[in-house]
């Protein structure tokens, strides 16, 4: 990974700088896979740090040596936009996010990694996704499979395409 990074759980404290990653990253990551009209739209939406999912416990950061954050993602019972638990056995993944300037340097799969194993900790037997388009590949890498396109509704009535993917925790 180069530097010195470090992975830690999320805290409230963290609204500000899960903002910032989000807010210069998305429009980066995301402008290959969608058309501009969609993402002036959309990314006011999703670059928004949520701070239940920081206050989860299973939300998590990295930081590159300097404090910086570099990456952000986590897992939650709940999947977006519900708010009840499921089925016990089954999670989300939620909110993943690396500094588009740090992309391909081990930082999306040390995350993917802890995502995994808190998960399992926690009992979870599969994780599902919603994989935003640009984001296939990598989830892919990760174990995920492709299960079925599937359209987002954001606020504002905004459809926002995505693949529904999931992967087996053993």
């Amino acid at each position: 990974m180069g530097d010195t990074l470090t992975i830690r759980t999320a805290g409230p404290d963290d609204l500000a700088g899960v903002d910032a990653l989000l807010g210069r990253s998305y429009p980066a990551l995301l402008k290959e896979a969608y058309p501009p009209s969609l993402l002036v739209m959309a990314v006011p939406l999703i670059s928004k740090a949520n701070p239940r999912l920081l206050a989860s416990g299973s939300y998590f950061v990295v930081e590159d040596a300097t404090g910086v954050l570099v990456g952000a993602g986590g897992w939650t019972r709940t999947a977006p936009g519900r708010h009840d638990d499921g089925d016990g056995q089954v999670a989300h993944v939620r909110h993943v996010v690396t500094d588009h300037r740090r992309v391909r340097s081990g930082i999306g799969q040390a995350l993917m990694t802890r995502i995994f194993d808190t998960a399992r900790e926690a009992g979870i037997t599969r994780l599902d996704c919603f994989a935003t388009l640009m984001a296939v590949p990598f989830y892919a890498a990760c174990g995920f499979r492709e299960e079925a396109p599937v359209s987002l509704r954001l606020d504002q009535g905004i459809d926002f395409p995505a693949v529904l993917m999931r992967r087996k925790l053993s």
